[in-house]
């Protein structure tokens, strides 16, 4: 057997091994966002993968990797769904108002089982320390400054104030985007994320209809 012969294998195994991968953690993000990621282990995700235990170990190594490595999948998901699109409008308010509409279109739609993967996680682990506690924290401060920062860009082109503090909106968009998921997920409410949108549109638009120059 060739050389050749053998390295196409080894990368058709390891392009099989990854899409393996990736099929599991799909299900594992599912679940996680249901039924939290203390309930995702081995044994449950073999359970509903109908694969061996021994299988999903070999991809993972442990529960706390697997952990892990179902938050970072998510991560790649939310930028697909909400961050990349928003990026592609042009700067300034039509960015900031298409990544507000995108978040609530993508818990609406339940790209994840139990709606926002981050809002049920966030919960979950505020009170518990360690690795997932610290990467979910990391990765939900890279959200809040992202949307500071298109507040910024927004202030710099006169769109908003001038005087707004970026940091304060950013705080409100998050904290009544998670609001909406929460009331969906707990209470069914269909109004839920119409309620977010209603106040993104008179929040924002109100701060919209009266920016200041920014001097200098």
């Amino acid at each position: 057997m060739s050389l050749q012969t053998l390295k196409s294998r080894k990368d058709a195994e390891i392009s099989k091994g990854n899409r393996t991968r990736d099929e599991i953690l799909r299900v594992a993000e599912d679940i996680a966002s249901a039924e939290g990621l203390e309930g995702l282990s081995i044994g449950r995700l073999a359970e509903e993968l109908k694969m061996s235990k021994s299988g999903l170990f070999a991809h993972f190594g442990s529960k706390e990797k697997l952990q892990l490595a179902t938050v970072e999948a998510a991560r790649e998901v939310f930028i697909n769904e909400v961050i990349d699109p928003a990026l592609k409008e042009p700067k300034g308010m039509p960015r900031l108002r298409t990544i507000c509409e995108r978040w609530l279109d993508y818990a609406e739609r339940k790209v994840f089982r139990g709606g926002c993967f981050f809002a049920a996680v966030s919960h979950e682990f505020k009170s518990r320390p360690g690795p997932i506690r610290d990467r979910v924290g990391e990765i939900m401060a890279e959200w809040l400054d992202l949307l500071a920062r298109l507040i910024e860009v927004a202030q710099k082109s006169g769109e908003l104030p001038a005087n707004l503090d970026a940091a304060q909106l950013a705080f409100e968009i998050n904290a009544v985007a998670m609001g909406s998921n929460w009331g969906y997920e707990l209470y069914q409410d269909p109004k839920a994320f119409d309620r977010s949108r209603k106040f993104f549109k008179q929040r924002i638009e109100a701060l919209a209809s009266r920016p200041t120059s920014r001097k200098g």
